[in-house]
C-alpha cells in the first residue's frame, strides 16, 4: 500500500512489537537448529505463511501499527546484533548464561571481531518490507539500539584494539552504524523504526551500575554515552520517519532482570530526539512516574506501560485512568499513549501467556486508549 494511503504515527494505542510464536514456527525453528531436519528455506516457508496471521490478529483488535511479533527470530536483540558486519555470535558454556529472576538465559556472547558496519544486505530489511507487503496499517520493526551491542559486550570480548583503548572509538562506529541503519530502513519504506535501549533503565539498577564499576565504567557516563550515540544515529532521519525508543528491565519467560526507577537516566533519555518512547510501569519495579516531569513540551509522546506482558491478569480500564491521572500530573496527557509494559516473547521462548491472553491485552490497549482520548 503506499504510505500516502496509511495512518501516520504516533498513536494512542501501540505494542513494543514481539509477539508469542505460533507453534508452527516453532516446530519449524526446533526442527531447523535441534534435529536439522528441514533447509532453511523450508524454515522460512513456514514463517511466511504464519506472520500474516500475527499481522491479522494487531489489525483485527484495531492496531494502527504491526510488526511481524520477531517471528523470525530468537532473541529481541542477538538476531540483529549478529547480522552486523563486525559482530559475531558465540555459544559457550551453559553456565555462564546471563542471570534473569530465578531463570537463565541461553549462554550466546556478543564478540567484536572487526570494526562495526550495517551492511547492505542485513537481513531485516526484508524483513520489514515482508510487513509492509501484508498490512494496510503502518508497518513497524524493532531493532535494539546501539547501547546494547556496548552494554551486552564483555571488554574480553572486543577483539579490536582501538576499540579496547578507546571506548569511544566504538560509540562512534556504533552511532554511524546505526545511521546507515535508520537510512536503510528509511530507503526500503520503513517510515516507524522502533530502538530497543533497554540499558538506560539497567544503569538505573544498583547492582548493574555496580557491575560496571567492577569494569572500570562510570554508569553515568555510559548514561551519557548511550544517549550521545542514540541523537547521532537519528539525528538527520527525514521529517516523515517516527522514531521510538522502548526501555524495560528484562523480559525472558515473564521474568525481569532489573529493578530500579528512571531518575537517574531520565534527563539523558529525554535529550536523544526520539519521538516516542516506550517506559515500562507496570510494577514497583520501575519506579514512580516524576521522572516524565522531564519530558520536554511539544510533539514528543510518553507511552507508560502500565499494562503487563509478563502475567494473564487483566488490569481494569478504572485502575489503568487512575494511573494516567497520576501521570499527568508530570506531563501533558496529550503527549501520553497507551502501550503494554514489553513485548509478549522477547525471546522464542515468550512468557508464560497464551495467545488468547495476548489478544486480550492487545484489545485493552486499544479500549484502555478509546477510553481516555476518544481513539487510536
Amino acid at each position: 500500500m503506499p504510505d500516502t494511503a496509511r495512518p501516520v504515527p504516533p498513536f494512542r494505542a501501540d505494542h513494543v512489537g514481539s509477539l508469542l510464536r505460533p507453534q508452527p514456527i516453532v516446530e519449524a525453528r526446533r526442527k531447523r537448529y535441534e534435529e536439522k531436519s528441514i533447509s532453511e528455506a523450508e524454515l522460512h516457508e513456514v514463517e511466511d505463511r504464519e506472520i500474516p496471521g500475527l499481522i491479522a490478529m494487531q489489525e483485527d483488535v484495531g492496531l494502527k501499527a504491526v510488526t511481524d511479533g520477531e517471528a523470525r527470530r530468537s532473541f529481541w536483540h542477538y538476531d540483529f546484533m549478529g547480522m552486523l558486519t563486525g559482530l559475531d555470535l558465540e555459544e559457550r558454556d551453559p553456565e555462564e548464561g546471563v542471570h534473569f529472576a530465578g531463570v537463565k538465559l541461553r549462554p550466546i556472547f556478543p564478540t567484536i571481531t572487526q570494526k562495526l558496519d550495517f551492511p547492505a544486505d542485513h537481513p531485516m530489511i526484508d524483513h520489514f518490507k515482508f510487513v509492509a507487503e501484508h498490512t494496510s496499517v503502518v508497518p513497524k520493526i524493532s531493532i535494539p539500539g546501539p547501547s546494547c551491542c556496548h552494554f551486552r559486550v564483555a571488554q574480553e570480548d572486543i577483539h579490536v584494539a582501538e576499540y579496547r583503548e578507546d571506548p569511544q572509538a566504538m560509540f562512534a562506529d556504533l552511532a554511524a552504524t546505526y545511521k546507515k541503519a535508520v537510512e536503510a530502513f528509511y530507503a526500503a519504506g520503513c517510515r516507524y523504526l522502533q530502538m530497543d535501549d533497554i540499558f538506560f533503565a539497567y544503569l538505573c539498577d544498583p547492582k548493574h551500575r555496580a557491575a560496571k564499576q567492577e569494569a572500570g565504567q562510570d554508569p553515568d557516563w555510559l548514561i551519557d554515552r548511550y544517549a550521545w550515540m542514540m541523537r547521532e544515529a537519528i539525528k538527520d532521519r527525514p521529517d516523515d520517519m517516527v522514531i521510538g525508543m522502548h526501555m524495560c528491565r528484562g523480559n525472558f519467560r515473564s521474568t525481569h532482570a532489573a529493578e530500579g526507577a528512571y531518575d537517574a537516566a531520565a534527563e539523558a533519555i529525554f535529550s536523544t530526539g526520539v519521538d516516542i518512547y516506550f517506559m515500562e510501569y507496570d510494577s514497583d519495579r520501575a519506579g514512580g512516574l516524576e521522572p516524565l516531569k522531564l519530558l520536554p513540551k511539544g510533539s514528543q509522546r510518553v507511552m507508560p506501560g502500565f499494562i503487563t506482558t509478563k502475567t494473564a491478569e487483566l488490569e481494569s480500564i478504572d485502575g489503568l485512568r487512575r494511573k494516567f491521572d497520576e501521570a499527568a500530573k508530570y506531563a501533558d496527557l496529550d503527549q501520553l499513549g497507551i502501550a503494554p509494559q514489553c513485548g509478549f516473547a522477547s525471546t522464542e521462548e515468550g512468557n508464560a501467556i497464551t495467545p488468547d491472553d495476548q489478544k486480550r491485552k492487545l484489545e485493552l490497549v486499544v479500549k484502555t486508549a478509546e477510553a481516555i482520548w476518544g481513539g487510536v
